[in-house]
């Protein structure tokens, strides 16, 4: 029997099978809405979960940056106990043995600030190439101005043997860091020279390339970890993430507040101050080029 043939539906059979029709729909669209309050409920929960997840992460590493620091610690080795470490020529630097350093033993401020500066290690050596110390701070950003306007100066001598460049990083501006960043990037600094010394060039460079900026929480510990397997120094991870080196960062910060360094980067050439008295209208290039020049 052809469709035409067949038996048209009663009004009431039509009616039925609409309303069938109508249920099913509906039925699908009920099980449809479930489906997504599920799914929206589970994203809801998904959401919370990482949330809470950053938001311990924060407060994991703010309480971790933020834990007090003791006043007694290792040096580490090829630095000196002023906090320096002595650039020589290329990538060679001056070797010293690991120490310990304790708050105790500074002396205390004076009582009102010195009309001059002293540095100890800083002097001029006879026979010696003309020996530059830097107080700097990896978040200094005229610390970083001074880096990049002179660094090629300060390179080309050294690896001419007529000078040599001691950095003493400090922790002068934690203040400005809610993660004290200039200590945790002057700890990763100490790590890279007691374990690869001979990149702890290449690794100053990097920190002042990328310093960040004044103010800002600054880099993390991981991004510091990176920068020096990036130069091609030897793991760090344990050295930085146990802060080994902070009790030492925290000495060498306190001794430069005690000698009278109030600021970063303070320079010394063959122990005299640049830019105080009668280097104050100097340009630095031409300070430490008289000085290479009277040794010559």
């Amino acid at each position: 029997m052809s469709p035409a043939n067949e038996p048209r539906p009663s009004k009431a059979e039509r009616t039925a099978l609409a309303r069938e029709k109508a249920r099913e729909i509906r039925e699908e669209q009920l099980k449809k809405d479930k489906r997504n309050k599920l799914l929206i409920g589970w994203g809801i929960v998904v959401a919370v979960v990482a949330i809470l997840a950053i938001v311990a992460l924060v407060v994991t590493s703010s309480i971790r940056n933020n834990a007090p620091v003791a006043d007694e610690g290792p040096t580490p080795a090829n630095a000196n106990i002023n906090g320096g470490v002595t650039l020589l020529a290329n990538s060679e630097v001056a070797k010293a043995d690991a120490g310990t350093v304790k708050i105790a033993d500074l002396p205390s401020a004076p009582a009102s600030a010195p009309a001059d500066l002293v540095a100890p290690g800083a002097e001029a050596e006879a026979g010696k190439p003309v020996k530059v110390v830097l107080y700097v701070d990896f978040i200094c950003p005229i610390c970083k101005d001074f880096e990049t306007k002179y660094k090629e100066q300060l390179a080309t001598l050294r690896n001419a043997g007529k000078i040599s460049v001691e950095y003493r990083p400090l922790g002068f501006l934690d203040r400005q860091s809610s993660t004290n960043y200039s200590s945790r990037a002057a700890n990763a600094a100490a790590c890279v020279v007691n374990q690869s010394a001979e990149k702890y060039s290449d690794f100053i460079d990097v920190l002042f390339e990328k310093a960040p900026a004044e103010g800002s929480p600054g880099l993390s510990d991981n991004e510091l970890k990176k920068m020096a397997t990036d130069v091609g120094a030897k793991n760090i991870d344990t050295c930085v993430d146990e802060k080994t080196y902070r009790p030492y960062v925290k000495y060498s910060t306190q001794h430069a507040s005690v000698l009278g360094i109030t600021g970063t980067p303070t320079v010394f050439v063959d122990g005299k101050q640049w830019g105080k008295g009668d280097s104050a209208q100097t340009p630095f290039d031409q300070f430490l080029q008289a000085a290479v020049d009277a040794k010559a």
